[in-house]
């Protein structure tokens, strides 16, 4: 055999994968807080018991224009302000419970803005017992029969959990009461705690029925708080020295041989009571971290994990005491966090310690919702990205669960008020992006190989044997030393003897008779006894044999229910997967719905856009038709109107033109008689014609009237002008020439010089000619 060499420490197997590869999406429940005053703006609106609607506040509205709009949030359950206690827990926590006695973990934390209830949630107040006084009640009501004495099961210190024999947990016990310096644990015959004395009334009571008897329970309860990033106990003894008193000691994480994160050195009581849990409980609760703040009086400043551990192992073949197989023991957990609330510091204004406080707070938070948007980002997307859950103690805690070791339950917790609904809206999309992420369903443990029903058969058998004992007249119970002394008391007495001589023959007969009888009375016993005990040992024998023939036939029937229930895994398998189906299609439905209602308003919107511009547009048509018809009447008008001022016009230039031929024809017979006088020298005639008279305007008229009617025609050639008027050329003209004969000269009486003319000059010019233009006249000449 080759020895191996020394080389690197072999690496430890990871974490069995569970077989099971169905998932089921973490569960997310919403809670909307009454408000706390009358007046207090509302900006959530409870639509339908799995939908909630936000609405921006009015100041929100005007500061960003408008621009925010109502917004949707789907869960698996909304409950509303008049939701009761019961109710929550029957919906949300019950179901954990039952998981946590059928050996599966389980996981369950608030979440919201500080303020929000998330401690009423899970704690309560009096006569309103929260999440986890019901949750222990529930426990206890159905494992209160069935559970082991105290100390026979015993923590290991490393997550696990040992089994000690009755003798050993007898010495446990006398050995923590005889130690003072040991904390005892808290007895269940001490009175409650009035602060939780009231939280559940007997009527809103429950238990699980589906328990197995043929398995003894204990519960362990731990509490522990993450403060700073940093693990404390709170339900650790430590000395108390009002000297130098000592902070508390942060605690560590570590892993287990089953890859399960546990807190090392962690305190775990053991409870046999309700009311012992909440002793415990409030024994922590009292030196949990709290302050007061802008926005809540008594706010969380840490996070708080109270967890329930459940161990239990199945009884041995006769039912009498525990199977002594550490293998054999199963511990499931359910964890009942408490987160603190995200705040902003602008609105709490906090200063030192509670910024600190804030700040880490708010990381752990940041941390989670990192966490589950690579777990979202891993399952839908197909990647391997590593998940940072090492980056918050919170968070490298539960890791396991969303590993798959437990189902998750997350309640949302909403303070409706118009103040928080910039928070408020931070919450709801996580709380959508964490419905989207799947957790692995846990694996349900083993069937113990040993017959069902041993407790009840052997507490059966018990009560056979009392009462054939009883009717018998014998004792019913032998380990009773009464009735011990009762059977003996039942002999026959032994005679009064008193020896005063050895040699007595007398007295030492009378008692050798005296238990001889006796003797024989016991041998009498002994022999009904032992017929007694063969009867019953025949019968014991009878019982197996029937008994074996009952267990052939369960074994037969265990095997057709194990077909059966395969078949029953197969079609719910294939329910869980058209429920999926339904659930994928249902999601499209929706959103195709809210693309539908989106086009549909859109729609609308552009219709009635569309009907607005329809009828700006008829009335711009309409007003531009009135306009046509008024710019043509402005037209008709403007035309008649300059037609009769161009005719008006050229009435007035006729009449002009007329004017200046009279002041032309005037000058012409200036020009005519002066012509006339200077040929009258030479002989020349000329015939005057008659004066025309000056043209009236009364005439004028008569004559446009008349023109307008019937236009004569004109001397002359018309043609057209570029205005598209016409004129006449006028072609009735006379031109006069006359030759002036030589005459003497005249000379002029200005003074000689250089303008003076001679009459040599005037004898020396040529003769003068004289164009006279004249109409309607002739010129004649003398003989």
């Amino acid at each position: 055999m080759q020895r191996p060499g020394k080389g690197k420490t072999p690496r430890r197997p990871g974490p069995k994968k569970p077989l099971s590869i169905d998932k089921d999406p973490v569960g997310v429940y919403c809670r909307i807080r009454p408000l706390g005053a009358e007046g207090e703006e509302c900006c959530v609106e409870m639509i339908s018991s799995s939908t909630i609607q936000l609405h921006a506040p009015d100041g929100l509205k005007a500061n960003r224009n408008g621009e925010y709009k109502e917004t949707q949030y789907s869960f698996k359950k909304v409950f509303g302000i008049n939701t009761s206690q019961i109710e929550l827990f029957e919906d949300v926590a019950k179901p954990l419970v039952e998981d946590l006695i059928h050996c599966k973990n389980g996981l369950l934390f608030t979440y919201g803005v500080t303020g929000s209830g998330k401690t009423f949630t899970m704690t309560g107040s009096p006569g309103e017992g929260g999440l986890l006084p019901r949750s222990l009640d529930m426990l206890f009501n159905s494992i209160g029969p069935f559970q082991a004495k105290r100390f026979v099961f015993k923590p290991d210190d490393k997550n696990g959990m040992e089994i000690q024999n009755q003798v050993d947990a007898l010495l446990e016990r006398q050995k923590r009461e005889s130690q003072p310096s040991v904390p005892k644990t808290p007895s269940s015959r001490q009175k409650a705690d009035p602060e939780f004395a009231d939280m559940i009334s007997s009527e809103e009571a429950c238990k699980s029925e589906n328990v197995d008897e043929d398995c003894c329970y204990s519960v362990f309860v731990s509490y522990i708080e993450v403060y700073n990033n940093y693990i404390y106990d709170l339900l650790e003894d430590a000395p108390f020295d009002p000297i130098r008193p000592k902070p508390p000691q942060s605690k560590i994480l570590r892993e287990d041989q089953n890859h399960t994160m546990y807190v090392a050195g962690c305190t775990e009581v053991e409870v046999k009571s309700t009311e012992e849990a909440f002793e415990v409980f409030w024994k922590g609760q009292k030196k949990r971290r709290i302050a007061n703040t802008q926005l809540n009086r008594e706010s969380s400043r840490s996070h708080s994990v109270f967890t329930v551990k459940l161990a239990q192992a199945p009884l041995d073949a006769d039912g009498d005491h525990i199977l002594q197989d550490k293998n054999q023991v199963t511990v499931s957990q359910l964890c009942l966090v408490d987160l603190a609330g995200s705040e902003r510091t602008s609105r709490t204004r906090a200063e030192g310690n509670r910024l600190r406080e804030a700040g880490n707070i708010n990381q752990s938070l940041m941390t989670l919702r990192t966490c589950m948007e690579v777990l979202r980002e891993n399952q839908m997307c197909g990647t391997n990205k590593m998940v940072p859950y090492r980056d918050s103690k919170i968070t490298h805690l539960f890791k396991n669960y969303f590993d798959g070791e437990g189902k998750v339950r997350m309640i949302v917790c909403v303070n409706p008020k118009a103040d928080d609904y910039d928070e408020t809206m931070l919450v709801m999309r996580f709380a959508e992006m964490t419905q989207e992420v799947e957790v692995a369903r846990p694996v349900d443990r083993p069937i113990c190989g040993l017959a069902a029903g041993r407790r009840h058969r052997n507490q059966a058998l018990r009560d056979e044997l009392s009462r054939r004992l009883e009717e018998r007249g014998g004792p019913i119970n032998a380990d009773d030393p009464g009735l011990l002394n009762q059977l003996i008391e039942s002999l026959p007495a032994l005679p009064p003897c008193e020896l005063v001589d050895p040699a007595d023959d007398q007295t030492l007969p009378r008692l050798i008779e005296a238990l001889e009888r006796r003797q024989r009375i016991r041998q009498m016993l002994t022999e009904q006894f032992s017929k007694t005990a063969m009867t019953l040992k025949s019968m014991i024998q009878q019982f197996d044999g029937q008994l074996n023939a009952k267990d052939t036939f369960l074994h037969d029937q265990r095997n057709k229910l194990s077909e059966k229930d395969k078949v029953i895994i197969s079609q719910r398998a294939e329910m869980e997967r058209l429920e999926k189906k339904s659930k994928t299609l249902e999601y499209k439905v929706d959103v195709l719905q809210k693309t539908t209602d989106m086009y549909e308003q859109d729609k609308r919107s552009l219709q009635q856009e569309l009907e607005t511009r329809e009828q700006r547009l008829h009335r711009e048509l309409s007003e531009r038709r009135r306009m046509e018809q008024r710019m043509q009447g402005v037209m008709t008008d403007t035309k008649l109107k300059w037609e009769k001022e161009c005719e008006r016009r050229v009435n007035a230039k006729q009449l002009e033109m007329q004017n200046k031929l009279w002041v032309k024809d005037e000058k012409l017979k200036q020009l005519k008689a002066i012509v006339t006088e200077s040929s009258s020298g030479s002989g020349f005639v000329v015939e005057r014609p008659e004066k025309p008279d000056r043209p009236s305007r009364e005439r004028d008229r008569n004559m446009a009237q008349k023109r307008s009617a019937s236009p004569p025609p004109l001397p002359g050639n018309v043609f057209k002008t570029r205005g598209g008027g016409q004129a006449v050329q006028f072609t009735d003209i006379e031109t006069l020439k006359q030759e002036c004969p030589t005459a003497p000269s005249r000379k002029r009486r200005s003074g000689s010089g250089e303008g003076s003319t001679n009459s040599d000059d005037i004898e020396n010019r040529a003769p003068v000619t004289s164009t006279v233009t004249s109409y309607g006249f002739q010129k004649r000449r003398k003989p």
